[in-house]
Formats: structure tokens, C-alpha cells, sequence
């Protein structure tokens, strides 16, 4: 009997979603609230169709409209949908007991972050240092994936365009930024001892260590990421350190593959 391959599917488009996405996204990362006519003009829509879809936004909750200044912001709708993303991230629930072991054994703030929207890295899970000196880090922040010592490891294993990689590296912001030969070479690296090292160069006077942790096709999906005083994280600490969060990395895929999630 012969077997018919599966059919191929084939992704149509839908312009309105994907607008009303991007306008979240905007709102979201933008600081301050924004009006019609700028949100519109930052994402290339026509401010009438844009306006429409603001409209619905706010009817669902998902955006806060001020009368008096004509300006919107992401809205407190989002909560619940976000909570329950965190909250049904099997990925999250298992590591966060290891990075409190990693925060206390080490002294360093320990986060995870995952892939998200294209070019964006968000926090998934976080353990504080007991440390005097704490990074300020959220759940849900977002940072550009090519930055600091996850940067190094997306650059490793996801990009492969070398012009693109310039592109989105010139435009990422450090206290101390390191010539694109010297962060090509830190990126080649990190692929062969299969981790990331940022010393002071995202933000001065901190370390930076990250490992990745790959989806099935072998690229990176998601980090872990541990955060500490330079002064305090020296270099005959850092292999040490790496080697842990690895050994954390492989625990929890073993925990995923028995749980089969």
C-alpha cells in the first residue's frame, strides 16, 4: 500500500492581526503613551486603519485610551494573558528552583529568557542575588537578542546572514561597546566552548555569563543568564559557574523528556 505524503499547508496572511500584534508590541516597549498619528507613522500604516484597530483594542481591554491627552497605552488587559503564558511555560516552572540554587551558590542574579517576537529575548523566569548590589530585571523584560552575552550566543547558533549581523549589531546600546572584530571573535568563541561571557561591555562594572539551550532544529531557543559584580565574579570563577548552569540546562531536558512536555 502506498502512503500519500501529508499535504502541505500553507500560512496565509492576515494583515489586520498582524497590525494589531505590532501596535501591541509598540505600545509595550514604548515609555511613554503615544497618539494616533505617531504610532502610524512608526509602523508604516495609514492613520484611519490604525485608529480602527486601536478602537477594538481598547473595546477588549488590551489598550488604555487618555481622553484628555488623545494618547494609548498597552492596557491591563494583557495581565491575564500573560500570566497564564508564564503560568503554562512548563520550561519556567522547572528552572526556577535552579536558579535559586544558582543565585545562592554563586551570588549572582540568574534569569531565564526565551525567544519571543523576532529579535527580542524576554524574561521568563528570575532569581535575585542576596547580594547588597540586584540588577533590576522583571518578568516579561525584553532585550534585543544580539545584546550582551545571550547576544553573543544567538549571533553562535540562530544568525547566519553576516551583513544582518552588522546591521542589528550597530545598533544595539552599551556602556562600553566592543569593535565588531573583537565581538565576531567572542561570538566564534562561544560556539566552541559553549557559552558567553560579557565582561562590563553591556554594562560597566557587571558580568554577564549565559548558556543556551536548543529547540530540536539545534538553534538556540531560550538562555540561562547569570548577572554579577565584576569585582566580586572573577575569571577563575567564571568556568565554574558556566559548568553549573550547564548541569542545569541538561536537567532540565531530562525532566521535559520524562515528563514529555
Amino acid at each position: 500500500m502506498q502512503i500519500e505524503p501529508p499535504a502541505k499547508t500553507t500560512k496565509r496572511q492576515v494583515p489586520a492581526v498582524s497590525r494589531a500584534v505590532a501596535i501591541l508590541r509598540f505600545l509595550a516597549r514604548s515609555p511613554e503613551p503615544v497618539g494616533v498619528n505617531p504610532l502610524a507613522r512608526e509602523l508604516a500604516l495609514v492613520p484611519s486603519t490604525c485608529l480602527h484597530i486601536l478602537r477594538v483594542l481598547q473595546d477588549e481591554g488590551l489598550v488604555e485610551f487618555d481622553s484628555k491627552t488623545k494618547r494609548y497605552t498597552v492596557g491591563v488587559g494583557i495581565l491575564p494573558i500573560a500570566r497564564a503564558a508564564l503560568q503554562r511555560n512548563t520550561f519556567s516552572t522547572l528552572i526556577q528552583p535552579k536558579l535559586s540554587e544558582l543565585s545562592r551558590d554563586f551570588g549572582v542574579t540568574s534569569i531565564a529568557t526565551q525567544l519571543s517576537e523576532p529579535g527580542q529575548m524576554i524574561v521568563v523566569a528570575l532569581s535575585q542575588s542576596n547580594l547588597p548590589f540586584r540588577l533590576q530585571v522583571d518578568l516579561g523584560s525584553r532585550f534585543p537578542a544580539l545584546i550582551s552575552a545571550t547576544g553573543r550566543l544567538f549571533a553562535a547558533f540562530n544568525a547566519s546572514d553576516e551583513s544582518d549581523l552588522q546591521d542589528g549589531f550597530e545598533k544595539l546600546v552599551w556602556d562600553h561597546p566592543p569593535a565588531f572584530d573583537e565581538w565576531r571573535q567572542e561570538v566564534r568563541d562561544a560556539r566552541v566552548r559553549g557559552y558567553s561571557v560579557d565582561q562590563g561591555s553591556y554594562i560597566s562594572g557587571v558580568t554577564v555569563v549565559a548558556v543556551p539551550v536548543f529547540g530540536s532544529d539545534g538553534k538556540m531557543v531560550r538562555s540561562i543568564v547569570a548577572i554579577g559584580i565584576s569585582e566580586r565574579l572573577m575569571d577563575d570563577a567564571i568556568p565554574k559557574l558556566a559548568k553549573a548552569m550547564q548541569s542545569v540546562r541538561d536537567h532540565i531536558k531530562d525532566m521535559q523528556i520524562e515528563t514529555g512536555s
